[in-house]
């Protein structure tokens, strides 16, 4: 069932303001700090990434002298571990006793799946890094806003330039045996599919897998291509251990969102150059917003900003502008999310604006692996604009059918 967000809107302001935590009553005026809560994960096997969510948050603000509307900020991290018990605790800790105001993250989708009840029942504004998909479909959180995308958003015109561009045939899909990658792989097989191509394989390893050979024995040679699915440095370690094998040069090999992030590219040489990758994001994106950015970030850091940094700045990004509006008011969670629903931010991935079920509608950028001043990027070489959370299906109908998942849609040209 699927919620729409313009009434709940309108009902929720007759309602008041139920289980209103205290710093998020009427009265506030824009003299007081906005208080910003960051879940991230700064220890644990999502450290890496988490650690550039922090990151990311903290350019920004420093570029905006500490402000966000006008509003000077305060902000409180917290560390999850990337565990979702931990990230419920935390979550709770930020808006009870921290007393945060909106908050940022959590960055996996199984975190984000379990404190979204909380978030929900406490009516907190949240920007998530996770990209689970049912949190902006079929069960939409009307307190949600997704600046950078669903777990498929990305994978589907990836799939759709694999068919019509690269002309592959027959592909193997390869991914974290997690929500993440069951969700990224599904959206690839489906476009992938019916634009004319075979899912002949896929291959779901352990998410802190300590080796890949087995799965590497397994990959079926007949393929044109493998598709990465993974997460943090999983990506790396695959494609590592994939030439150690032997296979370079006899599979081609593209990635989802996260399985070249820049983060990861700082760590390969050679081996990664021409590695066909697709996200919503590239350090090498040519706006004004995003060369402040990078430059920044790389002068601060030594590499150059990926998806998990790149997430928060966008997030910080629409938050301002929907806050700059309300410049000179006592903060207001319902003016806020209203003013929500209306941006269109110009940030660091490029436009940004939310569809009725609070995610982003925005630029996906195919991008390909090259060396450039002596480091690798993510050069873009092909656009595809506003890209819905749906790509090209009807909403409705998308939404009547089941969320993606390791068995839906049905893979039917598995090679036996």
């Amino acid at each position: 069932m699927t919620i729409d967000r313009r009434s709940f809107m309108a009902a929720a302001a007759t309602a008041g303001a139920a289980l209103a935590a205290p710093s998020l009553v009427r009265g506030q005026g824009t003299a007081e700090p906005l208080r910003l809560g960051l879940l991230t994960a700064k220890t644990g096997p999502f450290a890496s990434g988490g650690l550039d969510m922090e990151r990311g948050l903290q350019s920004y603000l420093a570029a905006n002298d500490q402000r966000l509307g006008g509003r000077k900020v305060e902000l409180i991290v917290a560390d999850t571990g990337g565990v979702p018990s931990t990230a419920r605790s935390k979550t709770q800790e930020l808006v009870e006793r921290e007393r945060a105001q909106v908050l940022m993250g959590p960055l996996a989708a199984f975190e984000a799946l379990a404190t979204d009840d909380y978030m929900r029942a406490r009516k907190i504004p949240v920007f998530p890094v996770a990209a689970a998909e049912d949190m902006t479909q079929r069960k939409a959180n009307p307190w949600l806003f997704r600046a950078s995308s669903t777990s498929a958003q990305c994978a589907h015109p990836l799939a759709d330039y694999c068919a019509k561009k690269l002309k592959y045939k027959r592909m193997v899909l390869v991914a974290d045996d997690i929500a993440y990658g069951h969700e990224m792989t599904a959206g690839f097989q489906r476009v992938f599919e019916e634009a004319g191509g075979k899912v002949v394989q896929k291959l779901f390893p352990p998410l802190t897998a300590p080796d890949y050979g087995s799965f590497l024995a397994q990959l079926n040679r007949d393929a044109d291509a493998v598709f990465l699915g993974f997460a943090g440095s999983n990506g790396f370690r695959f494609i590592r251990q994939f030439n150690e094998y032997g296979l370079r040069g006899k599979l081609a090999l593209v990635g989802g969102m996260t399985a070249l992030d820049e983060a990861v590219l700082r760590n390969m040489g050679d081996e990664a150059l021409g590695i066909v990758t697709v996200n919503w994001y590239s350090a090498e994106l040519a706006n004004p917003v995003n060369a402040k950015f990078a430059g920044a970030f790389r002068k601060a850091h030594g590499y150059d900003p990926g998806f998990y940094a790149a997430c928060t700045h966008v997030s910080a990004s629409v938050l301002d502008a929907a806050l700059e509006p309300l410049k000179g008011q006592a903060f207001d969670r319902e003016s806020l999310r209203a003013s929500l629903q209306k941006t269109n931010a110009l940030t660091a991935r490029g436009p940004v604006k939310f569809d009725a079920w609070g995610n982003v509608v925005g630029n996906v950028y195919v991008r390909t692996v090259e060396r450039k001043d002596g480091r690798l990027v993510n050069s873009i070489i092909e656009t595809y604009p506003d890209v819905s959370q749906f790509w090209t299906y009807d909403p409705k109908k998308f939404l009547a059918e089941p969320v993606y998942s390791r068995d839906w849609p049905p893979a039917r040209n598995l090679a036996a």
